[in-house]
């Protein structure tokens, strides 16, 4: 179930105590953190769930937790219910009471801890090179709509790209010239990725041949939808699929697929890790982290399938 669905299914009615503290917080998320209206979304729906939990247990106020009562809520986040979505739960208020002791409006309590539902990170898969190429080759470069999913393509392999920052890019942010990129990521964090020849060339057939036969109305975005508007991420991730399918892959294939087959090439090509954090527009090193495993376990079936002693 959707984000929006699963908050529509469980909205509830809270007293003021409870949901005033919960919108000053949603308040803080969107002017000072920047969240988009997605992460606003979760949260107010994990934290409606919890303020509910609490108010039936008897709490008439997020001031009255303790120790307790939190345990009792995380007993109710095992199955059925993902690690995923529970991780999440817990996190959120979390970060909440975080925001409320901050304020002095917290409860006389410690934060409670997230570990308990942390799921092991899985390891990206990166496509290899020939399945890169294949997947490259399916656009009909003799239509707008061919250029389009090339350049985009090229575009957030080239760059790394999250799905949404493409989606989001502006003409202004393209420098040909320059042959780079200003990004705007989470939190409105921006960075400078440097572009490749071939996606620079790429992009400039798409902008020269295919973008104006697209545009229906004056539009900021790069990237034109076959009805004249911005793209939407969804549509990114259909067309990618599509694409795939027609290239006879193997593999599920994702926008962020490609953005991981990016990391993992340049990893692999000899890049520094931090200067590909940085690249990719991860807050923490521990997030870019993953991708060197991914060269450990290479070593590992190298050696396994060469040593005598094996």
């Amino acid at each position: 179930m959707g984000l929006e669905a699963e908050m529509t299914a469980s909205t509830v009615e809270l007293p003021a105590l409870w949901m005033e503290p919960i919108e000053a917080y949603l308040d803080h998320l969107q002017m000072q953190l920047g969240a988009s209206r997605h992460t606003q979304l979760a949260y107010r729906n994990d934290l409606t769930q919890a303020a509910d939990f609490f108010r039936s247990a008897g709490l008439e106020s997020w001031q009255q937790l303790d120790l307790r009562a939190v345990s009792r809520y995380q007993a109710t986040l095992g199955r059925p219910l993902a690690a995923t979505t529970a991780q999440r739960r817990l996190s959120s208020l979390r970060s909440f009471l975080k925001f409320l002791k901050q304020r002095g409006q917290g409860p006389a309590m410690d934060l409670p801890s997230t570990g308990g539902f942390r799921k092991p990170k899985v390891l990206p898969k990166a496509l290899p090179m020939e399945t890169l190429e294949k997947l490259l080759a399916v656009p009909d470069l003799a239509t707008p709509k061919g250029l389009r999913d090339r350049a985009m393509l090229e575009l957030i392999y080239g760059a790394g790209l999250r799905v949404s920052e493409s989606c989001d890019l502006a003409m202004e942010e393209i420098d040909l010239e320059g042959r780079a990129l200003r990004v705007t990521g989470k939190r409105g964090k921006t960075r400078y990725v440097p572009l490749p020849g071939q996606t620079i060339e790429w992009l400039r057939r798409y902008l020269e041949s295919g973008r104006p036969a697209l545009l229906r109305r004056p539009l900021r975005n790069v990237f034109v939808s076959d009805r004249g508007l911005a793209m939407r991420r969804t549509t990114v991730g259909q067309r990618l699929q599509a694409m795939a399918a027609k290239a006879d892959l193997p593999e599920h294939v994702s926008p962020h697929t490609l953005r991981h087959t990016y990391a993992v090439h340049l990893l692999k090509g000899g890049a520094d890790l931090r200067a590909v954090q940085e690249l990719l527009g991860h807050a923490s090193l521990a997030s870019t982290q993953v991708y060197t495993q991914l060269d450990l376990d290479e070593v590992r079936r190298k050696y396994q399938a060469a040593h005598p002693r094996r």
